[in-house]
């Protein structure tokens, strides 16, 4: 309490500062704690040499390891005895034989590795796809699934052919037709997928062989035989080298019941073969005009009816074919109207100056029939009455004219 009559209130007492320890006796705590973890840390030293050494004992015994061998002396590590009377000088080395420190930001070529370019090219010769789209290879029969073979083509994996492509037509038995060990040729139709296998088709393969063997033929200007096994209102369809051909009604010499026709074997030649759309359409008409060519040869001399008149000349109907006699080569005299010497109906002899197969074109001549130019124009009769005779001596001169333009 304040004395009575004192201005300044009573003030209560600050706490005292609780005593603190002496500093002596601080740092004999910290010395007995780095103390006590030197002793533990001794000890797991110890531990950990105990456990090495019954590690090492425990292998010895078992004859994973040999004894220890002793330490070597220096003498016996290096080669003390050559360092006798080398000065620092000679042991450092001279500046110049120094070893220059390679520069790593310079790019270095091909010769600085140990490079062999033969094993390179082998190895890239070794994990090479086998096997592009559109390649025939050759491969064996290594295994048979229900849906398909398995063939070694030489990949890292086998080639697959579903069974589907393995021929044209049907085939029940897969086992019999691809037994294994089989040496088969395939065309591969896609290349190999992430784990190195390839599609392989035989279907393929053959349908090629046949399109190359008809376009051989129609080049050629063969007529092929064929038999006709199905029909329906534009014509029939038949099978030519395992393709499906097709003859158009108007390209039928007999076209009205195509039913009657299914079965038969029919001569016919090539309209169009293309196999990017895989059309074949063929023509029994077109057949009977090819083999009608093959009968004829240039400096023939042959017979037919006028079949029509034109401005530019006759069509002559040589039985089954037409060929044209040109205004030109009609007479060798002054022709004022084609009429004026044949007309529709008539029948002529002329010779064939001209043949072509692939269009169908003959070319015919009565001039060279004649004896004075013009003669066709007054005696026409006594012309082709003696048109044998006076063939024998016009086949002369083409004969003539080819050695000449030859």
């Amino acid at each position: 309490m304040a004395a009575a009559g004192s201005s300044q209130p009573n003030r209560p007492k600050a706490p005292r500062a609780a005593a603190t320890p002496p500093l002596q006796v601080m740092k004999i705590n910290r010395k007995e704690e780095q103390e006590q973890l030197q002793r533990e840390a001794a000890e797991a030293r110890a531990a950990a040499e105990a456990a090495a050494e019954k590690a090492r004992l425990l292998e010895e015994r078992a004859g994973l390891t040999g004894p220890p061998r002793a330490a070597e002396a220096d003498d016996d590590r290096f080669d003390m005895g050559a360092m006798e009377g080398m000065t620092m000088a000679d042991l450092m080395g001279s500046p110049d034989k120094a070893p220059r420190r390679q520069d790593d930001n310079k790019p270095r070529s091909v010769d600085d590795f140990d490079f062999d370019e033969e094993a390179f090219l082998a190895a890239l010769d070794e994990n090479a796809p086998v096997g592009t789209t559109g390649d025939v290879v050759q491969g064996t029969v290594i295994g048979l699934e229900s849906d398909g073979i398995y063939v070694d083509i030489g990949g890292k994996a086998p080639g697959f052919m579903p069974k589907s492509e393995a021929g044209l037509g049907v085939i029940t038995n897969l086992g019999e037709r691809f037994p294994k060990g089989l040496q088969v040729e395939v065309l591969v139709t896609r290349e190999q997928n992430a784990d190195g296998m390839v599609t392989i088709s035989c279907r393929a393969l053959e349908l090629r062989k046949s399109w190359d063997k008809v376009k051989e033929l129609e080049k050629h200007g063969k007529v092929v035989q064929v038999i006709v096994n199905g029909f329906n209102r534009g014509g029939v369809t038949c099978d030519l080298e395992g393709l499906r051909g097709f003859i158009p009604r108007s390209q039928l010499q007999e076209g009205d019941n195509h039913q009657e026709l299914v079965g038969k074997t029919l001569g016919v030649a090539f309209i169009e073969v293309n196999s990017e759309t895989r059309k074949l359409v063929l023509s029994q008409k077109r057949a009977a005009v090819a083999a009608r060519f093959q009968e004829l040869e240039v400096g023939q001399l042959v017979e037919g009816v006028v079949a029509a008149v034109k401005p530019y000349g006759l069509f002559i109907d040589l039985g089954g074919i037409s060929g044209l006699l040109h205004q030109s080569s009609i007479t060798n005299g002054s022709l004022r109207s084609i009429r004026e010497v044949f007309d529709q109906g008539d029948r002529v002899q002329a010779l064939i100056t001209e043949l072509d197969p692939g269009r169908g074109r003959i070319g015919l001549n009565t001039a060279l029939l004649e004896g004075p130019p013009g003669e066709l124009l007054i005696e026409k009769d006594k012309v082709m009455a003696e048109a044998s005779d006076r063939a024998s001596r016009a086949q002369s001169m083409l004969k003539q004219r080819e050695q000449d333009a030859g």
